[in-house]
């Protein structure tokens, strides 16, 4: 206590990027000044930001992509089990986004193409090695395999749509994001 006032535990956040592209992350980052705004209200954890490698427990995780490999699957089910809200942040944590395109083919069929017939192909050969997660035949949105508590959509969600939704979350509000915010029209 110092002079009576009691000092506000900050929320602890993890995020991660499964199968997409990190675009999320990159809105994340483009609320710009305000992060320093956000810094004093929350602590990260396990995150490309800060680069840990285990996730402690946390308030709030953060997911963006969908589940395309056995690496991606580990890792949401950790964030699910060591977060008390998990979030599904853009179009391939909510429904596969572009990743998903390749639910429509063969994965050895999708394998084929990038490894062996594309363009520019000067090595042929499907790679095999134990390091490489195994891919899953398709590629899953989240909430199709642990409980989701909120969807925040976008492809990406805006700087600003990420700025409102985590500001009313931490402030105990309830969530409204403005059509401004979410329109791609």
């Amino acid at each position: 206590m110092d002079g009576g006032q009691t000092t506000k535990r900050k929320l602890k956040v993890a995020t991660a990027s499964l199968a997409g592209c990190f675009g999320c992350h990159m809105s994340l980052l483009d609320i710009d000044e305000r992060l320093v705004d956000l810094l004093e209200l929350v602590e990260l954890d396990r995150s490309p930001l800060t680069d840990l490698k285990q996730i402690g427990e946390c308030d709030l995780g953060l997911v963006e992509g969908g589940i395309g490999n056995v690496e991606n699957l580990e890792v949401l089910r950790e964030f699910r089990r060591h977060c008390k809200l998990l979030v599904a942040v853009g179009a391939c944590a909510v429904n596969g986004g572009i990743p998903a395109m390749r639910n429509n083919f063969a994965l050895r069929d999708c394998l084929e193409e990038a490894f062996i017939d594309g363009v520019g192909v000067h090595n042929p050969g499907v790679p095999n090695d134990r390091e490489l997660p195994l891919l899953l035949n398709q590629v899953h949105p989240i909430h199709e395999i642990v409980k989701v508590d909120y969807f925040l959509p976008g492809c990406p969600p805006s700087a600003d749509a990420i700025w409102t939704f985590l500001t009313e979350l931490l402030e105990g509000k309830p969530i409204s994001l403005p059509y401004t915010q979410l329109h791609y029209d």
